[in-house]
Protein backbone atom coordinates (compact mmCIF):
# COMPACT_ATOMS: atom_id res chain seq x y z
CA UNK A 1 0.00 0.00 0.00
CA UNK A 2 1.46 3.48 -0.55
CA UNK A 3 -0.42 6.46 0.91
CA UNK A 4 -0.28 10.19 0.69
CA UNK A 5 0.77 13.41 -1.05
CA UNK A 6 2.39 10.50 -3.77
CA UNK A 7 5.44 12.10 -5.61
CA UNK A 8 6.20 10.81 -8.82
CA UNK A 9 9.95 9.03 -7.53
CA UNK A 10 7.42 6.88 -5.25
CA UNK A 11 5.20 5.98 -8.27
CA UNK A 12 8.28 4.02 -9.67
CA UNK A 13 8.72 2.06 -6.58
CA UNK A 14 5.42 1.23 -6.65
CA UNK A 15 5.92 -0.25 -10.49
CA UNK A 16 8.89 -2.14 -9.34
CA UNK A 17 7.00 -3.91 -6.37
CA UNK A 18 4.07 -4.55 -8.73
CA UNK A 19 6.79 -6.11 -11.04
CA UNK A 20 7.70 -8.49 -7.98
CA UNK A 21 4.21 -9.63 -7.83
CA UNK A 22 3.69 -8.15 -4.91
CA UNK A 23 -0.53 -6.48 -4.20
CA UNK A 24 0.26 -2.88 -4.71
CA UNK A 25 -2.79 -0.09 -3.63
CA UNK A 26 -2.10 3.48 -4.15
CA UNK A 27 -4.10 6.27 -2.10
CA UNK A 28 -4.10 9.93 -1.96
CA UNK A 29 -3.56 12.31 -5.08
CA UNK A 30 -1.66 10.72 -7.51
CA UNK A 31 1.34 12.13 -9.88
CA UNK A 32 -0.59 16.04 -8.00
CA UNK A 33 2.47 18.12 -10.31
CA UNK A 34 1.61 16.09 -13.32
CA UNK A 35 -0.39 17.44 -16.52
CA UNK A 36 -3.93 16.05 -15.07
CA UNK A 37 -4.58 14.79 -19.14
CA UNK A 38 -1.19 12.99 -18.34
CA UNK A 39 -1.93 12.00 -14.77
CA UNK A 40 -5.02 9.73 -15.87
CA UNK A 41 -3.46 8.24 -18.35
CA UNK A 42 -0.96 6.82 -16.30
CA UNK A 43 -3.16 5.75 -13.74
CA UNK A 44 -4.92 3.94 -16.07
CA UNK A 45 -1.67 2.35 -17.16
CA UNK A 46 -1.27 1.48 -13.20
CA UNK A 47 -4.86 0.11 -13.01
CA UNK A 48 -3.95 -2.15 -16.83
CA UNK A 49 -1.06 -3.17 -15.44
CA UNK A 50 -2.79 -4.85 -11.84
CA UNK A 51 -2.05 -1.56 -9.03
CA UNK A 52 -4.99 -0.22 -7.75
CA UNK A 53 -5.19 3.28 -7.35
CA UNK A 54 -7.99 5.18 -5.12
CA UNK A 55 -7.76 8.84 -5.67
CA UNK A 56 -8.58 9.77 -2.20
CA UNK A 57 -6.90 11.63 0.47
CA UNK A 58 -6.24 9.73 3.90
CA UNK A 59 -7.54 11.00 7.34
CA UNK A 60 -5.82 7.92 9.18
CA UNK A 61 -3.70 5.05 9.54
CA UNK A 62 -4.15 2.00 11.89
CA UNK A 63 -1.15 0.32 12.54
CA UNK A 64 -2.22 -3.15 13.97
CA UNK A 65 -5.89 -3.26 12.52
CA UNK A 66 -6.07 -7.58 12.81
CA UNK A 67 -4.46 -10.39 14.92
CA UNK A 68 -1.51 -10.77 12.83
CA UNK A 69 -0.98 -6.94 12.84
CA UNK A 70 -0.94 -5.54 9.12
CA UNK A 71 -2.26 -1.48 8.32
CA UNK A 72 -5.26 0.10 7.53
CA UNK A 73 -5.79 3.47 5.35
CA UNK A 74 -8.94 4.89 5.86
CA UNK A 75 -9.96 7.63 3.44
CA UNK A 76 -12.07 11.14 2.97
CA UNK A 77 -15.07 8.92 2.06
CA UNK A 78 -14.92 6.65 4.59
CA UNK A 79 -13.15 3.62 2.55
CA UNK A 80 -11.25 1.33 4.53
CA UNK A 81 -7.82 0.22 2.58
CA UNK A 82 -5.76 -2.75 4.61
CA UNK A 83 -2.31 -3.91 3.46
CA UNK A 84 0.54 -6.08 5.17
CA UNK A 85 3.16 -2.61 4.40
CA UNK A 86 2.89 1.07 4.43
CA UNK A 87 4.99 3.00 1.74
CA UNK A 88 4.49 7.14 3.61
CA UNK A 89 5.15 9.61 0.86
CA UNK A 90 6.00 12.60 2.70
CA UNK A 91 9.33 13.78 0.43
CA UNK A 92 12.21 14.77 1.54
CA UNK A 93 13.65 18.60 3.25
CA UNK A 94 17.43 19.24 4.14
CA UNK A 95 18.82 18.13 7.43
CA UNK A 96 20.30 21.06 9.07
CA UNK A 97 18.99 20.94 12.75
CA UNK A 98 21.66 20.70 14.91
CA UNK A 99 24.40 22.70 13.29
CA UNK A 100 23.96 25.64 15.25
CA UNK A 101 23.80 27.73 11.61
CA UNK A 102 22.23 31.21 12.93
CA UNK A 103 26.09 31.05 15.11
CA UNK A 104 27.36 32.12 11.42
CA UNK A 105 25.18 34.17 10.93
CA UNK A 106 23.17 31.55 8.15
CA UNK A 107 19.30 31.66 8.11
CA UNK A 108 17.51 28.39 7.42
CA UNK A 109 13.29 28.75 6.07
CA UNK A 110 10.63 26.67 7.38
CA UNK A 111 11.60 23.15 6.19
CA UNK A 112 15.22 23.61 7.24
CA UNK A 113 17.06 24.61 3.96
CA UNK A 114 19.68 27.17 3.78
CA UNK A 115 18.65 30.63 2.30
CA UNK A 116 20.69 31.72 -0.14
CA UNK A 117 20.57 34.40 -2.85
CA UNK A 118 20.99 34.11 -6.68
CA UNK A 119 25.05 33.03 -6.47
CA UNK A 120 24.15 30.87 -3.60
CA UNK A 121 25.62 32.56 -0.85
CA UNK A 122 24.27 32.72 2.61
CA UNK A 123 23.70 35.46 4.73
CA UNK A 124 27.06 34.71 6.05
CA UNK A 125 29.09 36.01 2.87
CA UNK A 126 31.85 33.55 3.11
CA UNK A 127 30.03 30.59 3.51
CA UNK A 128 28.30 29.26 -0.11
CA UNK A 129 25.62 26.33 -0.01
CA UNK A 130 24.73 24.05 -2.92
CA UNK A 131 22.18 21.28 -4.02
CA UNK A 132 19.41 20.05 -2.03
CA UNK A 133 19.94 21.87 1.17
CA UNK A 134 18.92 25.08 -0.37
CA UNK A 135 15.18 24.01 -1.08
CA UNK A 136 16.18 23.97 -5.00
CA UNK A 137 14.25 21.09 -6.81
CA UNK A 138 16.30 18.03 -5.87
CA UNK A 139 17.71 17.00 -9.04
CA UNK A 140 21.23 15.36 -9.14
CA UNK A 141 22.08 17.57 -12.47
CA UNK A 142 20.88 20.74 -10.18
CA UNK A 143 23.08 19.86 -7.41
CA UNK A 144 26.16 19.47 -10.18
CA UNK A 145 25.45 23.02 -11.74
CA UNK A 146 25.66 24.49 -8.35
CA UNK A 147 28.60 23.46 -7.88
CA UNK A 148 30.32 24.75 -10.41
CA UNK A 149 28.33 28.23 -9.57
CA UNK A 150 29.48 27.78 -6.15
CA UNK A 151 33.33 27.69 -7.25
CA UNK A 152 33.40 30.00 -9.75
CA UNK A 153 31.06 32.54 -7.42
CA UNK A 154 33.45 31.62 -4.29
CA UNK A 155 36.71 31.79 -5.54
CA UNK A 156 36.50 33.53 -8.89
CA UNK A 157 33.80 35.97 -8.03
CA UNK A 158 32.03 35.21 -11.15
CA UNK A 159 28.42 36.64 -9.85
CA UNK A 160 27.43 33.35 -11.74
CA UNK A 161 23.14 32.73 -11.04
CA UNK A 162 21.03 29.79 -12.52
CA UNK A 163 18.11 29.72 -15.44
CA UNK A 164 15.49 27.49 -13.89
CA UNK A 165 12.68 27.95 -16.27
CA UNK A 166 13.50 25.30 -18.73
CA UNK A 167 14.55 22.53 -15.79
CA UNK A 168 13.74 19.33 -16.87
CA UNK A 169 12.12 16.16 -14.85
CA UNK A 170 11.82 12.77 -15.63
CA UNK A 171 10.26 9.54 -13.57
CA UNK A 172 11.41 6.33 -15.46
CA UNK A 173 7.56 4.70 -14.91
CA UNK A 174 6.53 2.95 -17.83
CA UNK A 175 5.71 4.51 -20.23
CA UNK A 176 7.83 7.35 -18.21
CA UNK A 177 7.04 10.91 -17.36
CA UNK A 178 9.08 13.81 -18.85
CA UNK A 179 8.20 17.45 -18.20
CA UNK A 180 10.74 21.16 -18.78
CA UNK A 181 8.86 24.55 -18.38
CA UNK A 182 5.41 25.89 -16.68
CA UNK A 183 2.38 23.19 -16.79
CA UNK A 184 -0.58 24.97 -17.51
CA UNK A 185 -1.84 25.88 -14.02
CA UNK A 186 1.60 27.39 -13.25
CA UNK A 187 1.41 29.57 -16.53
CA UNK A 188 -2.13 30.72 -15.75
CA UNK A 189 -1.00 31.22 -12.07
CA UNK A 190 1.78 33.55 -13.46
CA UNK A 191 -0.78 35.17 -15.65
CA UNK A 192 -0.33 34.23 -19.39
CA UNK A 193 -2.87 33.75 -21.75
CA UNK A 194 -2.40 30.11 -22.06
CA UNK A 195 -3.38 27.34 -25.37
CA UNK A 196 -2.47 24.34 -24.57
CA UNK A 197 -2.43 20.97 -26.94
CA UNK A 198 -2.55 17.56 -26.37
CA UNK A 199 -1.32 15.00 -28.71
CA UNK A 200 -2.26 11.35 -28.20
CA UNK A 201 0.50 8.66 -28.99
CA UNK A 202 -1.74 7.46 -31.69
CA UNK A 203 -0.71 9.71 -33.94
CA UNK A 204 2.75 9.32 -33.33
CA UNK A 205 4.65 6.99 -35.58
CA UNK A 206 7.29 5.47 -33.02
CA UNK A 207 4.81 4.50 -30.74
CA UNK A 208 2.72 3.00 -33.20
CA UNK A 209 5.59 0.58 -34.17
CA UNK A 210 6.25 -0.05 -30.83
CA UNK A 211 2.94 -0.94 -30.53
CA UNK A 212 1.80 1.04 -27.17
CA UNK A 213 -0.17 3.89 -27.83
CA UNK A 214 -0.63 4.41 -24.07
CA UNK A 215 0.43 8.12 -23.14
CA UNK A 216 0.51 11.59 -24.76
CA UNK A 217 2.33 15.05 -25.21
CA UNK A 218 1.16 18.52 -23.98
CA UNK A 219 2.37 21.83 -24.78
CA UNK A 220 1.62 24.79 -23.40
CA UNK A 221 2.07 27.90 -25.12
CA UNK A 222 1.06 31.25 -24.86
CA UNK A 223 -1.59 32.38 -27.00
CA UNK A 224 -0.70 35.63 -28.75
CA UNK A 225 2.90 35.14 -29.46
CA UNK A 226 3.00 31.41 -29.80
CA UNK A 227 6.18 30.80 -27.60
CA UNK A 228 6.66 27.75 -25.90
CA UNK A 229 6.18 27.41 -21.68
CA UNK A 230 6.29 24.26 -20.95
CA UNK A 231 6.31 20.70 -22.64
CA UNK A 232 5.00 17.42 -20.92
CA UNK A 233 5.32 13.67 -22.15
CA UNK A 234 4.26 10.77 -20.83
CA UNK A 235 5.60 8.01 -23.37
CA UNK A 236 8.37 5.54 -23.84
CA UNK A 237 11.87 7.64 -23.50
CA UNK A 238 9.87 10.42 -22.44
CA UNK A 239 13.32 11.71 -21.29
CA UNK A 240 14.77 11.55 -24.58
CA UNK A 241 12.58 13.86 -25.88
CA UNK A 242 12.09 16.23 -23.28
CA UNK A 243 15.78 16.43 -23.94
CA UNK A 244 14.66 18.57 -26.72
CA UNK A 245 11.94 20.50 -25.60
CA UNK A 246 14.73 21.94 -23.36
CA UNK A 247 16.33 23.58 -26.17
CA UNK A 248 13.27 24.79 -27.62
CA UNK A 249 12.61 26.73 -24.15
CA UNK A 250 16.18 27.58 -23.74
CA UNK A 251 16.19 29.58 -26.62
CA UNK A 252 12.19 31.12 -26.23
CA UNK A 253 11.21 29.21 -29.48
CA UNK A 254 7.72 29.38 -30.89
CA UNK A 255 5.08 26.18 -31.58
CA UNK A 256 5.40 27.31 -34.99
CA UNK A 257 9.32 27.55 -35.15
CA UNK A 258 9.08 23.60 -33.79
CA UNK A 259 6.64 22.69 -36.13
CA UNK A 260 8.99 23.22 -38.57
CA UNK A 261 12.00 22.60 -37.42
CA UNK A 262 13.41 18.73 -39.31
CA UNK A 263 13.20 15.85 -37.06
CA UNK A 264 13.73 12.46 -38.26
CA UNK A 265 11.09 10.07 -38.81
CA UNK A 266 10.26 7.36 -36.34
CA UNK A 267 11.76 8.96 -33.04
CA UNK A 268 9.61 9.48 -30.15
CA UNK A 269 11.15 13.22 -30.30
CA UNK A 270 8.86 13.21 -33.83
CA UNK A 271 5.69 13.53 -31.46
CA UNK A 272 7.05 16.83 -30.20
CA UNK A 273 7.03 18.39 -33.55
CA UNK A 274 3.45 16.90 -34.46
CA UNK A 275 2.25 18.42 -31.08
CA UNK A 276 3.42 21.61 -32.18
CA UNK A 277 1.83 21.15 -35.82
CA UNK A 278 -1.60 20.87 -34.25
CA UNK A 279 -1.54 23.96 -33.43
CA UNK A 280 -2.41 24.88 -37.15
CA UNK A 281 -3.14 22.02 -38.56
CA UNK A 282 -5.09 18.59 -38.76
CA UNK A 283 -2.25 15.88 -37.65
CA UNK A 284 -4.71 13.42 -37.68
CA UNK A 285 -5.07 13.66 -41.74
CA UNK A 286 -1.15 13.87 -42.28
CA UNK A 287 0.26 11.01 -43.88
CA UNK A 288 3.09 8.78 -41.80
CA UNK A 289 5.80 11.13 -43.07
CA UNK A 290 3.91 14.74 -43.57
CA UNK A 291 5.82 17.74 -42.76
Amino acid sequence: MVQGHVELAHLLLTELHAEQGVEVTVVGRFAPHTEPELSAILAEVFRDDGITVIAERATSVDTDHTDAGGVAVTTDTGRRVTGQRLLLATGRQPVTAGLNLDAVGVKTGSRGEIVVDEHLRTGNSRIWAAGDVTGHPQYVYVAGAHGAVVTDNAFDNAGRTLDYHHLPAVTFTTPSLGSAGLTDAAAVEQGYDCDCRVLPLEYVPRALVNRDTRGAIKLVAERETGRLLGAHVLAAGAGDVIATAVYALANHMTVHDMADLWCPYLTMAEGLKLAAQTYTRDVTKLSCCAS
